[in-house]
């Protein structure tokens, strides 16, 4: 069993975060992967506290340490996200994409321990400033909102160096040899979501599931264009990376022409009711050409912890 600061923390059996990938991790899925042996999140955008506390008593069924994910440009205008998180007291709580400082000291004090997502060295230092308890060293490669900046291991390299914080890795860790990739150099983790794309237990349905099941490892794409079209009010310097399809491939470099298209809203709204996803998105990372077949969740788990028979390979004998 690998035994790091993220598994005696949380009393895990495998030092993963699965990340709280909106409209993906809801609470069935962060209880599955607990049950499994890592760390499951739940992902929470524009939900009503209700809704929350619904998903957080899903997760808690499992009985082991669960995590919820907050974005920090919207929770900063949603007071009530933040009340209700802090009357559920997760174990874990991430805030990551926008000003999160003010809001990570109320977290604290009711005895969560806070991460957020940092996209450079700049950020890390920033965040250790603002004083979370752990940060998530976000690679280019990684799906869904973050910086397009750094890939994850120089960019873990370069923070593991800076910082003295445990540190998890993501982006672009999707099996047993990227988790122990990332140990190697000095992670306490990985924080894990497009391996997970592919699992029934998520919320996606199986015709979005079937998209990065089809993807290979250049079938993804950075870009703001969902975000424009959505009228999402994403900081700037954050886009998203998702699985390319006709959509992405019309408007990715004709951004102000989207911008100014009053319909576009509408017609992706319609085409995820339709589950067109050659028009609505699918977010996913590099990764995604390694997950090949549906898999539970159980499974992904144990196969990440075959790292620990990898790292014995250059231990001592």
């Amino acid at each position: 069993m690998i035994s790091t600061w993220l598994t005696e923390r949380f009393g895990l059996a495998v030092p993963i975060v699965a990340a709280p990938m909106s409209g993906a991790a809801n609470g069935s899925f962060a209880a599955a992967v607990c049950r499994a042996g890592g760390l499951g999140m739940i992902g929470i955008s524009s939900e009503s506290p209700d809704d929350v506390r619904a998903e957080a008593a899903a997760a808690s069924a499992a009985g082991a340490s669960y995590g919820i994910g907050l974005l920090a440009w919207l929770a900063k205008d949603r007071p009530d996200l933040l009340d209700v998180v802090i009357e559920l007291r997760p174990p874990f709580v991430s805030l990551s994409y926008g000003e999160y400082g003010p809001l990570i000291e109320p977290l604290r004090a009711a005895g969560i321990t806070v991460t957020t997502q940092i996209g450079t060295v700049d950020e890390a230092d920033q965040a250790v400033e603002a004083g979370v308890d752990v940060i998530v060293a976000r690679g280019s490669e990684g799906g869904g909102h973050g910086r397009d900046a750094v890939a994850t291991l120089p960019l873990l390299e370069a923070v593991l160096d800076r910082v003295d914080r445990p540190v998890l890795a993501a982006g672009g860790i999707a099996t047993a040899r990227g988790l122990a990739a990332v140990l190697a150099a000095g992670a306490v983790g990985a924080w894990v979501g497009t391996a997970f794309l592919g699992c029934p237990e998520n919320a996606w349905s199986p015709a979005r599931r079937s998209k990065v099941l089809a993807a290979d490892l250049d079938s993804t794409i950075y870009t703001h264009v969902y975000d424009i079209a959505m009228r999402q009010p994403w900081p700037s310097q954050y886009g998203g990376r998702v699985v390319r399809n006709t959509f992405t491939e019309t408007w990715h470099g004709r951004e102000e022409e989207l911008a100014s298209d009053a319909s576009i809203r509408g017609e992706l709204v319609a085409a995820a009711d339709r589950e067109d996803f050659d028009q609505f998105s699918v977010w996913a990372g590099q990764a995604a050409g390694l997950v090949t077949d549906e898999r539970s969740v159980a499974d992904v788990i144990s196969d990440f912890a075959a790292a620990e028979t990898l790292l014995r390979r250059w231990g001592p004998e």
